[in-house]
Order: structure tokens, then sequence, then C-alpha cells
């Protein structure tokens, strides 16, 4: 229920809730609505159609599951150290909402392939983050890359197993942060300059 005017950061956090309650298949408009107590037309002032509000609520999850993100970026540490805390960080966001929500997280699985041009845009940012690390690096002498955009690429690409919410599943198996730890050494020996 709003208390005023609407906003779309309310009609956003209703959103979700339906989405929890009712699920991607059976949740709509009007059922968001209801669950602020407005028309849906009222909905529809902000988000222009279904598809819309789906996709800003995949991009606000996006973004909520990676805002530590920024803090590591922010960050003036050893290229090394810093790539391994954004890989980190990265993991344990997805970990972190795929194990304490497995419902939540299990529609937002089918809502992220809905919204492929979110994700491309998301995908483009988190790899732009990893090219800016990559790129310091090499500036300090602390990397050897002679393309720091590709490279980047090869980086996510290579962690993917800890990103991708395709293998959620083994993110609870036994020796997983084994596994992690043993891709970042791998990808820290392949950038360090000899």
């Amino acid at each position: 229920m709003t208390d005023g005017i609407l906003t779309p950061d309310q009609i956003l956090t209703a959103a979700q809730d339906v989405l929890r309650r009712y699920g991607p298949a059976k949740a709509t408009v009007v059922d968001v609505a209801r669950a602020l107590g407005v028309s849906h037309g009222s909905v529809y002032r902000h988000f222009p159609s279904k598809t819309a509000l789906r996709e800003a609520v995949t991009q606000r999850w996006l973004e909520e599951s990676h805002a530590a993100l920024a803090t590591v970026m922010a960050g003036d540490t050893p290229a090394g150290v810093r790539l391994r805390d954004w890989l980190s960080t990265l993991f344990a966001a997805k970990r972190k909402k795929a194990l304490d929500d497995p419902e939540l997280f299990a529609t937002y699985m089918v809502l992220v392939k809905e919204a492929s041009q979110v994700i491309h845009r998301h995908v483009a940012d988190l790899v732009g983050q990893i090219e800016q690390i990559i790129a310091a690096g090499v500036a300090r002498g602390e990397f050897a890359a002679p393309d720091p955009a590709a490279t980047a690429r090869a980086v996510f690409d290579a962690a993917i197993r800890f990103h991708n919410p395709a293998h959620a599943a083994e993110w609870s198996l036994p020796g997983i942060e084994d596994d992690f730890a043993a891709l970042c050494d791998l990808l820290l020996l392949g950038l360090k300059r000899r």
C-alpha cells in the first residue's frame, strides 16, 4: 500500500514480492497494482509493459547482487589482490542470493532468460570492471596483458562456474572454495609479469 506518490522503487519492491508469491508464470501487473492498492494504470505510468517491469526487477536484482563490487573497484590495492577480491565478491554475492532464497533465485533465473538486453549490458559492465583492474595492473607493471579487454573477457569466462547462475547447484558442494582458490591462483599466475 502506498502512502502518497507512487514511486518506481515501490513498484519494484511490490513486483519482487508478487513474483516470489506467485512465480513468474502467474504474476501479473494487476497483482502488483493490487499489492500496492492502486490501479494497474498507475503501474503502467512508470513501466509501459509487463516486460519493462520484469526487466526493471531483473536490473534491480543484479545491481543489488553486485553492489559490493563498487567497494572493490574503489580500492587501490595491488592488481592481483584486487582481482582476487573482485572475483571473490562476485562469487559470494551470487552464492548468497542462490542459497539464502532459492525460490526467489529460481524466479530470477526465469527473468534473466527473458531480459537478454539487461543481461548483455550487465555482463559488459562486469567485464569492463575486470578490464579496469587488469589495465591498472599493466600500468603498474604487475600484470602482462597486451589486450586488457580480451584478457578481461577471458578471465570472466574462465570464472563462469563461480558466477553464472546455471552453476548454482555446485556452489554448496564440498571443495567449492578450494576449486575457486585454485582458479584464482591460476589466473593470477597467468597474468603476472615475468
